[in-house]
């Protein structure tokens, strides 16, 4: 039976379970608002690739998610987002990475798709193709929030990179509770079988200024074909290592593999545990939502009224 199907993802790794709730409500309340817009959208016969979008660009304006407003910042104190964008039945996609000023980066991945023929744009690049289009930008301090200060100034005092959701170490308090978010992302498939994918990030605290994380790369972060479209999150060199997106479907097409054991497949072989998750659906209306971590928010809805909006395993 086909039928309509939407997740997403806030980012993954390892979320302490006593997170404050001035942390965890926030965060559940805009994965709760954010499955009510994709789900709205589907509803109302809108493309996967408009409902992915749309999801995104929400997820990238809330302040406490690793993507867009809430981008976290390089070892120079800059933001560098990065994004991509796929469509699963023409496999025609868009990537962007080293945005500095653009509010939403993940529609900037979109018009790199439709209105050029590559897939992919960087740094300057970027920057002047999105102004061409018109694109809404603004000046970089509007990323820089004294929390992401506060994070950074953290990872240099104890020289290192920060990762999603790094847990606490000896003599290293969590600024606020707990450290930045990773990588957002949506996948959705509607009623027709159509599939597409959409993540979009700031990256690492206190990486090297230029590093590109798994997030733009198709294949690694963000996949999606005729079988099935998937966002993945987590640290990001291990996910291009693995092509943990493009694996997904591997395993559905080549050894016919179900969506479910496909994806718990390719987290487990991703790398150590720890370093990943994803949020996947396929054409038929299935949704996936693994992870080696201790937690990852994440956020499902079905055509057959199943919801799931979840931070931690459940019980």
């Amino acid at each position: 039976m086909v039928g309509w199907a939407i997740a997403l993802h806030g980012g993954a790794g390892d979320i302490p379970m006593d997170l404050p709730d001035e942390r965890r409500i926030p965060r559940e309340t805009a994965l709760r608002h954010c499955l009510d817009l994709g789900v709205s959208a589907l509803k109302s016969g809108r493309h996967p690739l408009d409902v992915t979008e749309l999801v995104v660009r929400e997820l990238e304006n809330h302040p406490d998610f690793n993507a867009g407003k809430g981008s976290v910042l390089t070892t120079q104190g800059t933001v560098e987002m990065e994004a991509s964008i796929m469509d699963g039945k023409t496999k025609r996609c868009g990537a962007v990475s080293g945005l500095t000023t653009v509010v939403n980066p993940i529609s900037v991945a979109r018009l790199v798709m439709e209105k050029t023929p590559h897939i992919y744009l960087g740094f300057d690049g970027a920057q002047a193709f999105a102004r061409a289009h018109g694109v809404e930008t603004v000046e970089s301090s509007h990323f820089i929030t004294p929390e992401n200060i506060a994070r950074l100034k953290q990872a240099k005092e104890f020289n290192r990179v920060q990762l999603d959701y790094t847990a606490p170490t000896p003599n290293l308090p969590e600024v606020s509770g707990d450290s930045q978010i990773g990588t957002v992302g949506c996948v959705a498939v509607d009623s027709a079988g159509n599939l597409a994918s959409a993540t979009s990030t700031g990256g690492y605290v206190n990486k090297m200024v230029g590093r590109i994380g798994d997030t733009p790369v198709i294949g690694a972060g963000t996949y999606a074909n005729h079988l099935c479209a998937v966002s993945a999150t987590g640290k990001g060199e291990y996910i291009i290592r693995a092509t943990v997106a493009r694996e997904v479907a591997a395993l559905m097409e080549y050894k016919g593999l179900s969506l479910t054991e496909a994806a718990a497949y390719a987290v487990e072989q991703s790398g150590p545990r720890g370093c990943c998750g994803l949020v996947a659906v396929s054409a038929n209306g299935e949704v996936a939502m693994p992870y080696n971590t201790t937690g990852m928010f994440r956020a499902c809805a079905t055509e057959d009224g199943y919801t799931e909006v979840a931070i931690w395993p459940k019980n």
